[in-house]
């Protein structure tokens, strides 16, 4: 049988691990995040795309890396302050990862590589790469750090899949 994101954990900022599972049947947005990078701007307007599509079913998991020029100096509570208190963000953060190279957190690993999903293989080539999971788990899509999470394109997937039953 073919893993999905519910067969993952994530590390919260406070040590505990959480399971992905805890999320079955959300249409979820995976994205990796940096501090300190130009498209750090992009924190805002993802927290509007939870806030218009969560009640519907949706959720974002941000997971913050060091992996593209050291664009993530913060770690523990300056970085999880970062994100709560200058950002904003009310969607799960989790600890830093990496999610390229040699040491790439099992779940990028599986969001990555087509051969363990079965449908995308693209890693992060830098930060706010944005991978979209159907409510079975399944990556369906990606998109590029330049992509908007307000742009259309992103929208529409989201409806798309937050139309269909799991």
């Amino acid at each position: 049988m073919k893993p999905t994101v519910y067969d993952f954990d994530a590390l919260e900022f406070n040590g505990r691990k959480k399971s992905l599972k805890d999320f079955e049947g959300k249409v979820l947005l995976i994205v990796n995040t940096a501090s300190k990078c130009f498209f750090t701007k992009q924190f805002k307007t993802l927290e509007n795309l939870y806030r218009k599509y969560n009640k519907l079913g949706f959720e974002i998991l941000a997971f913050p890396s060091n992996d593209f020029r050291n664009q993530e100096p913060l770690t523990g509570r300056t970085l999880e302050t970062f994100c709560r208190v200058q950002q904003q963000v009310s969607f799960p953060v989790f600890k830093r990862i990496h999610v390229v190279g040699e040491y790439t957190d099992p779940l990028y690993r599986y969001l990555s590589d087509e051969s363990i999903n079965g449908k995308v293989d693209s890693s992060p080539l830098w930060n706010f790469h944005k991978y979209l999971v159907d409510r079975n788990g399944e990556v369906v899509d990606f998109f590029y750090s330049i992509t908007s999470p307000m742009s259309k394109k992103v929208h529409s997937k989201i409806e798309e899949l937050l139309s269909k039953a799991s």
